[in-house]
């Protein structure tokens, strides 16, 4: 199950995601990691959906890599 991010109902906890980090919006850089929360709350965004990381770090979802638990 892989998707680019931007809609809340594809984005869960414990799924393995790409995320832009805020410093990194200029670049592109991709950070990868697994979902704690989602912080966005509308049904969609256009940057994609913004999460908190298990290890803490916060972005918006790029690509969704793969199903948790």
């Amino acid at each position: 199950m892989a998707g680019n991010g931007k809609i809340r109902s594809d984005v869960k906890a414990g799924l393995e995601v790409d995320i832009v980090l805020k410093q990194d919006q200029r670049t592109g850089k991709v950070t990868r990691g697994i979902v704690k929360d989602l912080l966005t709350n509308s049904p969609q965004h256009p940057h994609g959906i913004k999460v908190r990381l298990q290890d803490g770090q916060v972005g918006r979802v790029q690509n969704i890599i793969s199903g948790g638990s």
